[in-house]
């Protein structure tokens, strides 16, 4: 479907917005899915969101509304004992129904799409802007685990199977590694030792889950800083947004992207691979504010596996993109044919910097506890 702004007035039409659509123009940046804010009559206030689901990522996408309304079911049915600190507010976003009562929309190409309310009055924010921030962003991940931490996970389905686990990951960069000629150059051969000298590694999360010491729990998958909203007046984190990947998981999977994410202000598209850092500043404010809503379903081995998990989660990504890159950019959107590669070089960057920092870190995770 492409940009057609008429075609796309057409498919945010069949949604029951509460009225006329004006206009459809993209919005974000994320890499898997297409996402457009839809502008409604009545005003700037009236605005909704409309995304078309990655098929090609994403193989049963109706999956991701029966967990969105798993997830809304139960948020209603708790709601009385839900706690939401004073003064703050928090949205989650919710479906809006097609025309016809349904949760979902499929085109004439196949295309499948949903529609979500908006959170009014907040943004997001590619990077981080400040510790204050970092805060508001550990908040907000806290906030959601705590109003999920009784879901059961058997009312969840796996949207995307495999996702964060790492040794899958690795079995696959092996096929593709075995099968795919690749261009030599220094950046390629770093990436190749740096996967090569850690691979013995990757399965340290799911040893643990073997060995009893770490228990699923409901996820959302993707707590990247921004898929966080924060309010245009307070500073204050007032949603946690893009529920494609909630599922069953670890929740050290969500704590060790936010940090992976959040604690590199350069950002996942920087082309100063020297310069990434990870702050340990940053990781510092976003504990403080995850484990102000989430210390009370933690235990004391889930703490022991948060450095692993910061670790991994970037090692992951890396390898991901990495991977990408050499099956020829099939996964994740890129702008030219080296774009997964630079991404991967990031990751491995920062994974170096958070080794190099490893007893900073663990104790700064003791000091929280």
């Amino acid at each position: 479907m492409g940009e057609n702004l008429t075609a796309l007035i057409a498919v945010a039409a069949a949604f029951d917005f509460g009225g006329k659509v004006l206009n459809v123009q993209r919005y974000g940046s994320g890499n898997v899915n297409d996402t457009f804010l839809v502008t409604l009559d009545g005003g700037s206030s009236n605005k909704a969101i409309l995304q078309r689901v990655n098929r090609q990522v994403f193989r049963r996408p109706e999956l991701i509304i029966l967990n969105m309304r798993a997830l809304m079911d139960h948020l209603r049915a708790t709601a009385a004992r839900q706690t939401i600190t004073a003064g703050r507010r928090w949205e989650t976003p919710d479906i809006v129904p097609t025309r016809d009562g349904a949760d979902y929309f499929v085109d004439g190409a196949g295309g499948f799409w949903r529609a979500t309310t908006f959170i009014a009055g907040a943004q997001t924010y590619n990077t981080v802007q400040s510790c204050h921030h970092a805060e508001e962003v550990g908040y907000a991940l806290g906030q959601f685990h705590s109003l999920i931490s009784d879901l059961p996970v058997e009312k969840l389905h796996d949207t995307l199977e495999g996702f964060h686990i790492t040794p899958r990951y690795l079995a696959h960069y092996d096929e593709v590694l075995a099968g795919n000629g690749y261009k030599p150059s220094p950046e390629v051969h770093y990436a190749l030792n740096f996967v090569a000298q850690r691979r013995r590694w990757a399965a340290v999360l799911e040893d643990a889950v073997a060995r009893g010491e770490l228990t699923p729990h409901p996820i959302h998958g993707d707590p990247k800083v921004d898929n966080v909203m924060i309010d245009d007046d307070t500073g204050q984190a007032v949603s946690l947004i893009d529920l494609d990947t909630l599922k069953p998981g670890l929740v050290h999977y969500d704590i060790g992207d936010c940090l992976r994410s959040c604690c590199n202000p350069l950002g996942e598209e920087t082309d100063a691979f020297d310069e990434v850092k990870f702050e340990t500043d940053l990781c510092a404010a976003i504990l403080k504010g995850y484990l102000s809503q989430a210390r009370h379903f933690l235990n004391g081995k889930d703490y022991e596996h948060i450095y692993n998990a910061v670790r991994l989660i970037a090692f992951e990504l890396g390898l991901r993109f990495f991977t990408d890159y050499l099956e020829g950019n099939v996964y994740f959107k890129t702008k030219d044919t080296e774009h997964n590669l630079r991404r991967a070089l990031v990751q491995f960057r920062l994974m170096e910097s958070i080794e190099a920092q490893a007893d900073a870190i663990q104790a700064i995770i003791h000091d929280q506890q």
